[in-house]
């Protein structure tokens, strides 16, 4: 379960000592989903037709259009990064602001501030040009942080990987049980890849770009952190989440 209340607190309390870089990263993109036309909340952008036709120039304006940035079009050459911020539904936002609660404030801790934060957007930006790169044809536009936050996952999956986190899996009822992080992480790896092998260049999750992240993410960690301390024994809750 998130304690919503300890993560109000922790976003205040970030500039002074917390992982401020992965509370600032999480509260720019709910402000930008919120004041954007995909929330619905804007009323700006009108309704019905009007919306949708937002909807659509919005993704096209800030996110990746892998024909376009392959094309090497000035404007196209931004999109990897400003594709990081824009996200296509409430529950993408959500989905993807949770996995970088987590996952994120350790790992920014473990790497530190500006470190991270480099990381994150280089991350994030190579997992979307390697979408772009495979489906170098398509004008699909993709959108989103999944391919940062795969990085921040697979360098997590270095740095703690017996760190112990709840997770929450359909084939056991939904029940919340904490397994060590190289567990889930491996398991949620595997799922990306199978699934990155089965899908094309349509609409739909760009699993490629999560696999692509994963493996920079891990990569990156091994290279920068194999010779330093990794967190081998069981550690405490990661942040996001309540002890049983």
């Amino acid at each position: 379960m998130i304690d919503w209340r300890s993560a109000v607190t922790g976003t205040l309390r970030g500039a002074r000592g917390g992982p401020a870089v992965t509370y600032g990263l999480i509260a720019a993109c709910c402000l930008l989903f919120a004041f954007g036309p995909v929330s619905g909340l804007n009323p700006a952008y009108g309704t019905g037709d009007a919306l949708l036709a937002a909807q659509g120039s919005y993704f096209r304006r800030w996110g990746v259009v892998p024909a376009e940035l392959m094309s090497g079009e000035p404007r196209a050459l931004l999109t990897p990064f400003t594709a990081l911020f824009v996200h296509g539904s409430w529950l993408h936002l959500l989905g993807n602001m949770l996995f970088l609660y987590v996952f994120g404030a350790m790992a920014e801790e473990r790497m530190g501030r500006v470190a991270f934060a480099l990381f994150y957007l280089a991350t994030g930006c190579l997992a979307l040009a390697g979408y772009a790169a495979a489906h170098a044809h398509s004008e699909q536009t993709l959108v989103g942080a999944s391919g940062a936050i795969s990085g921040v996952l697979g360098a997590f999956l270095f740095l703690f990987p017996r760190s112990r986190v709840t997770s929450l899996f359909p084939f056991l009822l939904f029940l919340p049980l904490r397994f060590p992080a190289w567990i889930v992480l491996i398991f949620w790896f595997t799922l990306q890849w199978m699934a990155a092998r089965a899908a094309g260049a349509g609409p739909g999750v760009a699993y490629l770009a999560h696999v692509v992240g994963f493996a920079i993410g891990f990569l990156y960690a091994w290279v920068r952190y194999r010779g330093g301390d990794r967190v081998k024994a069981p550690a405490a809750a990661t942040e996001g989440e309540s002890q049983p």
